[in-house]
């Protein structure tokens, strides 16, 4: 394993972490000492030749005054890669449902009637601690509230996470109740990953996670709650499809949005489904877009 590593502007950290996200770039992970007002970007690879690729390809996203200094490059042991991957993710809650980095499983006392979602962020497509997660998770916990309090059952509900990365919106679904669940990614790394993930939290076999576009993991569904945290452009291309896989009174819950892109989204999928409900929610930088269709 090796680590390439770069000092950069500490004032453009959050734009080089959501220069990140916007790409879909894994494998890199941005921190800040405040204190000392410096910041690093770090990856870790399997070979020398794949670090220094890697930083080619980012380093040319990335505006010119953002990294000054060339990177170091080295190799480091599995405990090392461990360690310094550990330092990055941290548990976070909310309402009473709490992702909890495995390492911490031993430790982690859950308060009663809580659920946890168990993360292994060494898998590496992410573990919840982005805005754009935390929005569409937060989107769930309501829609289950919600249709809970109307007397609705769970367990006949259809949900789907489009484009699930690590699984962890689908994962997070099934922990709060819903039981009929499916995620789709057109990364099949990314399947596999989502199924491990499952398997961590004792779901395996559970939700149905399989390889498939936006077109073929939507064709013929109709759903009562889908969602898609992915990027604004793609989930823009595909409004229409994504809009008619709804049931009526089913929501959509769509990020990967930057704020400033929000009027943008909004106006596209306004046309998709004209007498929709909807309504966004900011977070730092980024967005999501909640639609209703009647």
């Amino acid at each position: 394993m090796w680590e390439i590593k770069v000092e950069v502007s500490s004032g453009q950290a959050e734009a080089i972490d959501d220069i990140l996200a916007e790409n879909e770039i894994v494998g890199w992970h941005v921190y800040t000492d405040v204190d000392a007002q410096r910041a690093w970007m770090s990856g870790f690879f399997p070979n020398a030749a794949d670090a220094e690729n890697a930083w080619q390809e980012v380093r040319e996203m990335l505006p010119e005054e953002a990294a000054p200094r060339e990177p170091k490059l080295q190799p480091i042991t599995d405990d090392d890669w461990k360690q310094a991957y550990r330092a990055h993710f941290h548990k976070w809650q909310f309402d009473r449902l709490h992702w909890v980095p495995i390492w911490e499983r031993n430790d982690f006392q859950l308060p009663e009637g809580d659920e946890v979602v168990w993360l292994d962020p060494g898998m590496a497509f992410g573990t919840g601690n982005h805005e754009t997660t935390r929005l569409c998770v937060e989107r769930v916990i309501e829609a289950q509230r919600d249709w809970k309090a109307a007397g609705r059952n769970l367990d006949e509900l259809e949900v789907i996470d489009a484009g699930c990365g690590s699984g962890i919106l689908a994962i997070s679904a099934a922990k709060v109740g819903f039981e009929r669940i499916s995620g789709f990614d057109n990364d099949p790394v990314a399947v596999e990953v989502s199924r491990e993930n499952a398997q961590l939290n004792d779901l395996g076999g559970e939700i149905n996670f399989f390889n498939a576009d936006i077109v073929d993991g939507l064709r013929g569904r109709r759903v009562d709650l889908l969602v898609a945290n992915i990027l604004a452009d793609v989930l823009c291309e595909y409004a229409k499809e994504l809009v008619n896989a709804l049931r009526p009174g089913g929501w959509l819950i769509l990020s990967g949005i930057l704020a400033v892109e929000i009027r943008t989204v909004e106006s596209t999928f306004r046309k998709a489904l004209p007498d929709g409900e909807f309504s966004s929610r900011e977070m730092n930088e980024w967005a999501d877009l909640l639609v209703i269709r009647k």
